[in-house]
């Protein structure tokens, strides 16, 4: 049986694909489709051409010193002299036992995996099994927009629960397949356990500062959040930056990859727009606690506040804004493509920071509420079990209230 032959890209197919995802018109599913490559390349290439773009600009202007092998004789010395030393090498690796080759291979290389195991005398197909395809099928796109509707309703679901809401709707499901469907949109129940919140472990995590403190004025306290928009060809991410005294939503991205980038991009754009705030808080996401997110906040001296583990509600002016998101506009409006998106979302935030009023900001907009300053703030009592949260003159008994 033939060996099945790998795919192999050139550089400027990579660039022009990484260029249409950085765009973000279009989902890593869609731009897969149309270019033939497996959404994960898509968005491994997109980050890629993010991580190097700086090091166009930093190479120095001028004539560029001449390489001394450009000489042909020189350079077939060069040729022959490597030559000899890799049949050298090949020789004296041979004799080693298989198993200790394998321990060669790495994936994370200059050189690709079955160059490295040509080169080591192993077979490839012992270094790594057959990549299984993510782009999630029909039916299973169906049970994401019922699990992400019905979570939308009851955050507080978990898989258990979820599991029993699919076979009140006619479909026949395991609570693995429920589990399965709930990591890809990112959710989980709001009840504290194990394992709610994934973080890199080489990232440092900040306490939760918000803590039984009243927040008295704007910028007191900003906070941020990543949710997931679904599309028919795969899901955007959307993030936001918003003012815990008024509500307002201080500046917003959306992209079709999950990365740390564009939410340092939507937090220097509110920086930029509306200066800095007293504290920052956020969830103990990879995103949050990388060093690229946090530097921008110790440059400006802002202290840094992380959500509990499992404690959902410990950001809960966001959570409550993306519920108002999908039910008043994406799950309205159905969005076919993320050009869509992008133009709805942008009618939809400034109708909310200008046109919609609040009630727990005594019917006034969160731009009223920002600039006089007038009618916000909030106040996070120490023990959950207590009233948690009372703003202005009102109070409620519990942050699930509040946000509602």
């Amino acid at each position: 049986m033939s060996e099945k032959k790998r795919k192999s890209f050139t550089a400027q197919f990579k660039a022009k694909v990484a260029l249409e995802a950085i765009r973000g018109e279009k989902t890593l599913n869609e731009i897969g489709r149309e270019f033939g490559v497996h959404p994960n390349l898509v968005g491994q290439w997109k980050r890629e051409v993010q991580e190097h773009a700086a090091g166009l600009f930093e190479a120095k202007r001028g004539p560029k010193p001449v390489d001394p092998l450009a000489d042909p004789e020189k350079l077939y010395a060069e040729i022959g002299r490597l030559k000899v030393e890799l049949g050298w090498l090949k020789k004296k690796g041979r004799s080693l036992p298989v198993k200790v080759r394998k321990t060669w291979i790495r994936e994370q290389n200059q050189l690709p995996v079955s160059t490295q195991c040509a080169l080591a005398g192993v077979n490839r197909s012992g270094c790594y099994g057959p990549a299984k395809s993510s782009t999630p099928g029909a039916k299973d796109f169906e049970l994401l927009k019922l699990i992400d509707e019905e979570y939308t309703r009851h955050p507080f679901y978990g898989s258990r629960r979820m599991k029993r809401f699919l076979l009140a709707q006619g479909y026949q499901v395991n609570r693995k397949r429920v589990q399965r469907l709930m990591r890809e949109l990112g959710l989980a129940g709001m009840a504290p356990g194990p394992n709610t919140s994934k973080r890199h472990p080489q990232h440092k995590v900040y306490p939760y500062l918000l803590r039984g403190l009243s927040i008295t004025r704007p910028n007191h306290v900003w906070s941020t959040d990543v949710t997931y928009c679904r599309l028919p060809g795969g899901f955007m991410y959307l993030t936001a930056v918003i003012d815990w005294y008024s509500r307002k939503v201080l500046a917003w991205r959306l992209s079709n990859s999950l990365d740390s980038s564009f939410c340092v991009d939507c937090l220097e754009e509110a920086i930029r727009k509306y200066g800095t705030p007293e504290i920052f808080n956020t969830d103990q996401g990879v995103q949050y606690t990388s060093d690229a997110f946090t530097s921008v906040l110790k440059s400006y001296e802002i202290r840094i506040s992380m959500d509990g583990r499992g404690r959902a509600l410990d950001n809960v002016f966001v959570e409550r804004l993306w519920r108002n998101v999908k039910q008043e506009d994406l799950y309205l409006k159905g969005y076919e493509t993320a050009g869509e998106m992008m133009r709805g979302f942008a009618q939809y935030f400034q109708f909310y920071n200008t046109g919609r009023p609040h009630q727990s900001l005594g019917y006034k907009t969160p731009d009223e509420a920002y600039e006089s300053s007038i009618g916000g703030g909030a106040r996070i009592i120490d023990k959950f079990s207590q009233k948690s949260v009372s703003e202005g003159s009102s109070e409620a008994t519990g942050p699930q209230q509040e946000a509602a």
